[in-house]
């Protein structure tokens, strides 16, 4: 196999990501890449990443089927996500790429299986993308009624764009603003609820565990109401590999990656079960705010906060703006990564002043063209595409720990001075998260709803893994 070896490129400069699937094309596709995000900057990327639009607006629905459970349904969902994001930690921390779980599952499964995880992922990220500017726009235009929801969507893709091109540090700077506000207004949400709680807010009474009790009680609407619940939490925290993506052009990947990992736990215990607990204890479980506005307003205008829909409004957007600007950095390096293992057009991995411009410029344009399908094909092409990436963070979850399995004896054999995180209770909680996947899976083949997603996600995984399995196979047989 051939190997390009060359010295990394000077500010200005152009260069062709080398059509390798190997380490060495990772490595040399990440030297590229300039190394300007700042620890705080990776430390409010891992803070900012769990707190996204999907717990301030979908929530709502999740606590509307499980009632007071939800905050089991979110403890076990996040349980479950701590996990994968210890078995990814592992792996960057000793193997640092801003290609990520897809350069993890090439080397321990395959360059097939590193394609379908990275073109899958940024299929997710690129329609998200779209979909986050609609939403932002929805919230701008009922600011500002009469100006088109289309102009508004152009801005900020525009916006990101511009940001994107640019030098990395201005990514990461947008993104540490945007995550410090976010943190700050959870924050201040969780510590009004809890003054709240123990009745010491003015004008408000302890509940006490009368939300809890009432209303058909804890399990109100037995256990599928429980397991929608369920289903709901698991796709709320996507977003959270975006760090270990971004790890490997921040001035310390290593400590950058294990730093975000070990406060997981408490991040995603306050953010999210702690934000349900709060929620489902000051008020009904049934309350049809909960889910026709959200459970974050609705709780504030049960504690007589006035304003409470304008601040939650600005909540909302801010975390849809960070969520657009975090989407097209991960695709664009996602992509980036893809063409310098040879798995995808080399003009897409061009990197020009440690930017990868053209994967920027593509992964945004698919993001917009996802935006005029909403309107030219509302009925039948859009709900399509949005049912097809609806299970692909499961499906990247599974190569991960797929991955770390195969990975883990290999890195103690050969360089287990690298193995900086480690998974915990290595086999059998690796085991343990493979089982709740394929559990999960299963509960979503029983509901129509998530079926429909299960499927459609099932027909692009197996389609992009053909076109691996074929690719990998015409490049062995090149070689040999």
């Amino acid at each position: 196999m051939s190997r390009t070896s060359a010295s990394p490129p000077t500010a200005g400069s152009e260069v062709s990501a080398v059509p390798a699937g190997s380490d060495v094309s990772a490595v040399e596709a990440d030297s590229a890449l300039t190394h300007g995000l700042k620890q705080r900057h990776l430390s409010m990327i891992a803070l900012g990443g769990v707190i996204g639009a999907g717990l301030f607006v979908g929530s709502g629905a999740g606590i509307a089927s499980a009632g007071p459970s939800i905050v089991i349904a979110y403890a076990i969902s996040g349980l479950l996500v701590m996990f994968v994001m210890r078995m990814l930690g592992e792996m960057s921390a000793a193997n640092p790429a801003s290609g990520s779980f897809s350069v993890h599952a090439e080397r321990a499964i395959g360059p097939w299986a590193g394609f379908t995880a990275g073109w899958a992922f940024w299929v997710l990220l690129c329609v998200a993308v779209g979909l986050e500017g609609i939403g932002a726009a929805k919230i701008v235009t009922g600011w500002l009624p009469g100006t088109p929801e289309w102009a508004w969507v152009a801005l900020f893709m525009a916006v990101f764009l511009g940001t994107n091109l640019a030098a990395v540090k201005n990514f990461g700077e947008f993104e540490f603003w945007f995550a410090s506000l976010k943190v700050v207004a959870i924050t201040l949400f969780l510590v009004l609820g809890v003054l709240a709680i123990l009745g010491v807010l003015p004008g408000t009474d302890a509940p006490g565990g009368a939300n809890l009790r009432g209303d058909g009680g804890f399990l109100p609407n037995g256990s599928n109401g429980f397991i929608i619940g369920l289903l709901a939490s698991v796709f709320a925290y996507g977003g959270l590999e975006t760090v270990t993506i971004a790890a490997a052009e921040s001035e310390n990947p290593v400590r950058g990656v294990a730093k975000a990992v070990r406060t997981a736990m408490w991040r995603i215990a306050l953010f999210y079960v702690g934000s349900m607990a709060v929620i489902v204890t000051l008020v009904p479980w049934d309350d049809p705010k909960v889910a026709t506005v959200g459970p974050f307003y609705a709780t504030l205008d049960h504690l007589g906060i006035s304003g409470a829909a304008e601040i939650m409004n600005v909540v909302i957007l801010i975390a849809l703006l960070s969520a657009m600007n975090a989407n097209i950095y991960g695709a664009s390096r996602m992509a980036c990564s893809l063409v310098a293992r040879g798995q995808g057009p080399k003009r897409l991995g061009r990197v020009s002043s440690g930017v990868p411009r053209n994967a920027v410029l593509v992964s945004s344009v698919f993001g917009f063209l996802c935006v005029l399908l909403s309107y030219w094909r509302p009925d039948d092409v859009f709900p399509w595409l949005l049912n097809m990436i609806g299970a692909v963070i499961l499906v990247v979850w599974i190569f991960i720990a797929v991955s770390q399995l195969l990975l883990r004896r290999r890195l103690e054999r050969e360089a287990p001075e690298k193995l900086v995180v480690r998974m915990w209770l290595f086999p059998v909680g690796t085991l343990i998260a493979l089982a709740a996947m394929a559990g999960i899976f299963l509960l979503m083949l029983r509901q129509p709803d998530t079926r429909d997603q299960l499927l459609a996600t099932g027909a692009l995984t197996v389609v992009l893994a053909v076109i691996g399995v074929v690719r990998q196979r015409r490049a062995t047989a090149v070689k040999n």
